[in-house]
C-alpha cells in the first residue's frame, strides 16, 4: 500500500490559496469546444469561459476543446486543427494565467477511446478490435503515436477506455471493452498506459467499476453482483492500470449492489487507493455527479458524498460548484476539499505545465500519416477473425473475374470507424469496396442493397441482379456506432436511442435483439438463393448472432470496427496477401436468450443449456480459424505435484514447440487457461492466464514459453483474501478454439 507524499511546491500552492481559487481547481464544467469560435484563422472564446475562470480566480480542467464531432457540432470549418489548434490552446492558457493571482494553469483533458477525438487525429480500430489481436506489442507501438500526438497539441489527460469488461453484448458500449475476459483486458490496458504516459501524457482509466456488468445490456444500469465476481472479473485491469503508474481514474456511471460508483469510498479509497496503491486522480464521468441525486437530493449533498468517497475533479456537474455550500453546511471538511487540491496540483506540477504553460507555435507538426505509422492498419491486419471457411473458398484467386460487392457496411467509411470518431477525411480511409477495387479494378461492381435498418425493393433488386452476374458476391454487412446521421443527443454526449437513428451501438445505443436487423437478413437470403458464391464480412461493434447467415456463407469474416484502413486490410486478407490471424475476444451467442454466453462462467451450474438449441456459444471465445495449419508438440506444463513456496518462487512454464505445417506463412495464437478443480470457493470452468503471438513461417517451427506467475492461480478465497490455495488445477494450452494440450497439477 502507498500513501501520496506531496511535493514542498504543491504543498506551498495550497496554503496561498482562497477556498474559491481551491474550488476550481476541482471544477471542470466548461465543454471546451463550446468556449470558441474559429472564423478563418481568428479564434475569440466565450463569455462563458470568461466568466468560469473569473469566477474561481483559474481553470482547473479544461475539457474537449480540440474535440470535434456531431455533438460537438465542430467539424473541418469552423474546428480546431494544425497550427490554429497550436494557437488556440496558447490563447487559452494565456487567459488563464493571466487571470490566475497564483499563475495556475489549466489542465486540458480529451477523449481518447481508439486515437485522439480531433480534426486529423491518428485513429486506431475499436478496443474490441484490438482484443482480437492477442498483440500487446502492437497496440503498445500504436498508442505511442497516439501519444507522441496528443502531446504535440498540450493534451494533458488522455480520457481512455480500459477498464470495461463486456459481459452482455447487447450493451452498446460493447466496442469501448477488449474482451469479456479480464485477463486479455488487463494486458492491453497496461501497455496503453506505459506507452501514452511514456510519450509524456497522462491517462485516464475509465470507467470505474464494472459498467459492463450492466442490468440486461442497459447502459449505466445496476451492476447486480458481489464483491467476488467484482473483483475476479472487473478490478483486474484497474490493479494492472494502478501496478503501470496511471496518472488519472474516471469513475462508472453505474451501481454496484446500491451504492453508486461515484459515491463508492469502499471502491474510490479502500480499495483503489489503499489496496491497488493508485496515486493520481480520480475524475468523474460527465454529469454523474449530479446524477447521485437520486439518492442524496440535491447536488449539494452529492458533491459532499462524491468529495468524500475520493472523486477529485468533477465534468460538466453542477454539483461541484457548490462545494462551498456543503463545506458550509458541514457536509465535508476544508480538509476534504485540501486532499483533492493538493492530488489536481500535484498532477499539475508532473506535467511540467507550470515550466512550460505554452506551446511553441513554430513547431513542425507531424504527419501522422498512415503509410508513416502504419500500426494502426496492423492492428486491422491481425484483428480479422476467420469464423467459416468451407471448401477453402478463401483466399480467393488473383485471376480476373467479376466480382459483386454488396451490402450496407461495404463502402461506408464511418461504419468501421465506431462511436468517438471525429470528421475524417475520405481520401485517408479505405473502405471494403475500395480494398477490393485495388486488386480488381472496373471488374467489381457493387450495390448498397440496404442500410444498416432500412432499404428499398429497388436497392435490393439492383444487388441480386449483380451478385447473380457475378463469379463471387462479398456481402459486407454489420451495424455502426456513426453519429453521422439522425442522431440527437442527451447531456453527457451519448446518443438517445430510439427508431429511426442510423446507429445499432456506440454509448446510449443498446438493443433487445443481437440477431442483424430484418433488412440486412433479408437481402442477405436473396443473395444466397442467386447460386454466387458468398463471402460475408461482419463489421460492427459487439458479438451478433448470425443465425442462418453463418451457415449459408461459404466464408465467414467478423471484424469489429476495422478502423480507417479497415477495408484495405480486409481485402489483402480475402485475396491471401495477409493470413487472418484475429481471434475472437468475446464469445458469439446463437440467440439474444442465450445470454450470458462468456466462456468463463462459475462451476455451480451446467452453461447455457436449453433444450432447444445446442450448448455452448455459436464460436467461443478465442476461436479463428487460418489459412494455415499449426502443429503442437512435446507441450509440457512440468511437474504435476507443486509445492506452493515453489509455485511462488517460479511459476509454472508452459512450453510447446509449434510447427507451421500449412502453406501459408502466419502467425500461431498459444492461449493457456487453468481450471480449478479444488477450493473454498466456486471456480470458474476456465480463465485465461497467457498467450503468445508467435509468426511462423511455411515449414518453421519454434519453441514457445509462456510463464503462469503464482499470482495466476490466487483466488479470492472464502474470507475475501486474494491467496493460492492448495489442491488440483488443470492446465490447458489451446489454438483456434482447440484444446492442444492439458495437465492437471496438484498445488500443496
Amino acid at each position: 500500500m502507498k500513501k501520496n507524499t506531496y511535493s514542498a511546491e504543491a504543498k506551498e500552492l495550497l496554503d496561498k490559496m482562497t477556498l474559491q481559487e481551491k474550488i476550481g481547481q476541482l471544477n471542470q464544467k466548461l465543454y471546451g469546444f463550446g468556449i470558441y469560435e474559429r472564423n478563418g484563422e481568428e479564434i475569440s472564446f466565450s463569455q462563458e469561459f470568461e466568466d468560469e475562470v473569473e469566477k474561481y480566480g483559474g481553470l482547473g480542467t479544461l475539457y474537449g476543446l480540440y474535440r470535434a464531432d456531431p455533438w460537438s457540432q465542430k467539424n473541418y470549418e469552423n474546428g480546431l486543427y494544425g497550427e490554429n489548434a497550436v494557437k488556440a490552446y496558447n490563447k487559452m492558457q494565456e487567459y488563464v494565467l493571466e487571470h490566475s493571482r497564483l499563475r495556475i494553469p489549466a489542465l486540458l483533458s480529451t477523449e481518447c477511446p481508439h486515437g485522439h477525438q480531433a480534426l486529423d487525429s491518428y485513429l486506431l480500430p475499436v478496443n474490441l478490435n484490438m482484443g482480437a489481436t492477442f498483440n500487446t506489442e502492437l497496440i503498445h507501438s500504436a498508442y505511442s503515436v497516439c501519444g507522441k500526438q496528443l502531446r504535440e497539441m498540450g493534451v494533458d489527460l488522455a480520457l481512455i477506455s480500459l477498464l470495461d469488461v463486456v459481459r452482455d453484448p447487447r450493451w452498446g458500449r460493447s466496442e469501448e471493452c477488449f474482451s469479456e475476459d479480464p485477463y486479455l483486458c488487463s494486458k492491453m490496458a497496461e501497455q496503453i498506459v506505459k506507452a501514452v504516459q511514456d510519450e509524456g501524457v497522462s491517462v485516464v482509466a475509465k470507467h470505474f467499476a464494472a459498467q459492463g456488468e450492466c442490468t440486461g445490456g442497459i447502459n449505466a444500469s445496476a451492476a447486480r453482483i458481489g464483491e467476488r465476481e467484482l473483483r475476479e472479473i472487473h478490478l483486474p485491469a484497474m490493479k494492472a492500470c494502478a501496478d503501470a503508474g496511471v496518472d488519472g481514474v474516471m469513475a462508472a456511471y453505474n451501481e454496484i449492489d446500491g451504492v453508486f460508483c461515484h459515491a463508492n469510498r469502499h471502491l474510490l479509497t479502500d480499495i483503489l487507493r489503499d489496496e491497488m496503491g493508485f496515486e493520481g486522480v480520480v475524475m468523474a464521468d460527465g454529469c454523474a455527479i449530479d446524477q447521485l441525486n437520486v439518492v442524496t437530493g440535491d447536488c449539494v449533498h452529492s458533491a459532499a458524498a462524491a468529495l468524500r468517497a475520493g472523486v477529485d475533479i468533477g465534468l460538466w456537474d453542477e454539483a461541484y460548484g457548490r462545494l462551498e455550500e456543503a463545506l458550509e453546511n458541514g457536509y465535508i471538511t476544508e480538509e476534504d476539499i485540501d486532499r483533492a487540491v493538493l492530488r489536481v496540483l500535484e498532477l499539475k506540477i508532473k506535467r511540467g505545465i507550470f515550466k512550460h504553460p505554452l506551446l511553441d507555435e513554430n513547431q513542425k507538426l507531424e504527419d501522422y500519416s498512415y503509410e508513416k505509422y502504419p500500426q494502426a492498419l496492423d492492428i486491422a491486419r491481425e484483428s480479422v477473425v476467420l469464423l467459416e471457411n468451407r471448401n477453402q473458398i478463401l483466399p480467393l484467386s488473383k485471376e480476373q473475374r467479376k466480382i459483386a460487392v454488396i451490402g450496407p457496411n461495404a463502402d461506408a467509411v464511418y461504419n468501421q470507424l465506431g462511436d468517438y470518431s471525429p470528421q475524417v477525411k475520405r481520401e485517408k480511409c479505405s473502405t471494403v469496396l475500395d480494398g477490393v477495387r485495388s486488386y480488381f479494378g472496373d471488374n467489381v461492381v457493387y450495390a448498397r442493397g440496404c442500410g444498416v435498418f432500412e432499404g428499398t425493393q429497388e436497392e435490393q433488386t439492383e444487388a441480386v441482379k449483380l451478385a447473380e452476374q457475378s463469379d463471387i458476391t462479398i456481402l459486407v454487412l454489420g451495424g455502426s456506432s456513426s453519429r453521422f446521421g439522425e442522431v440527437s443527443f442527451d447531456a453527457n454526449g451519448a446518443a438517445i436511442s430510439e427508431h429511426g437513428v442510423s446507429m445499432d451501438c456506440g454509448e446510449g445505443v443498446d438493443t433487445s435483439e443481437l440477431s442483424l436487423p430484418i433488412e440486412q437478413r433479408e437481402l442477405a437470403e436473396k443473395i444466397f438463393a442467386t447460386g454466387s458464391k458468398v463471402i460475408t464480412v461482419i463489421i460492427g461493434g459487439r458479438a451478433y448472432a448470425l443465425d442462418t447467415i453463418a451457415e449459408k456463407s461459404d466464408a465467414v469474416l467478423y471484424a469489429f470496427y476495422p478502423g480507417m484502413q479497415g477495408g484495405k486490410a480486409i481485402a489483402e486478407i480475402l485475396f491471401g496477401d495477409v493470413n487472418p490471424s484475429g481471434r475472437l475476444p468475446v464469445s458469439l451467442p446463437r440467440c439474444s436468450g442465450q445470454l450470458p454466453v462468456y466462456y468463463n462462467y462459475k462451476n455451480s451450474y451446467r452453461s447455457m443449456h436449453y433444450y432447444n438449441i445446442p450448448d455452448g456459444a455459436a464460436y467461443t471465445f478465442g476461436y479463428g480459424k487460418s489459412y494455415t495449419e499449426f502443429v503442437y508438440e512435446d507441450v509440457s506444463f512440468g511437474n504435476t505435484e507443486v509445492a506452493l513456496d515453489e509455485l511462488h518462487k517460479n511459476g509454472i512454464q508452459a512450453e510447446m514447440t509449434i510447427k507451421n505445417v500449412g502453406e501459408y506463412d502466419g502467425y500461431a495464437v498459444p492461449l493457456v487457461y487453468i481450471a480449478g478443480e479444488q477450493g473454498s470457493v466456486v471456480r470458474r470452468a476456465k480463465e485465461l492466464k497467457g498467450f503468445k503471438k508467435v509468426w511462423l513461417k511455411k515449414g518453421e517451427s519454434k519453441r514457445v514459453s509462456i510463464l503462469l506467475p503464482a499470482e495466476a492461480f490466487a483466488v479470492w478465497n472464502f474470507e475475501m483474501e486474494f491467496k493460492v490455495e492448495p489442491g488440483r488445477v488443470k492446465l490447458i494450452l489451446e489454438e483456434m478454439g482447440q484444446t492442444v494440450g492439458s495437465e492437471t497439477i496438484n498445488l500443496f
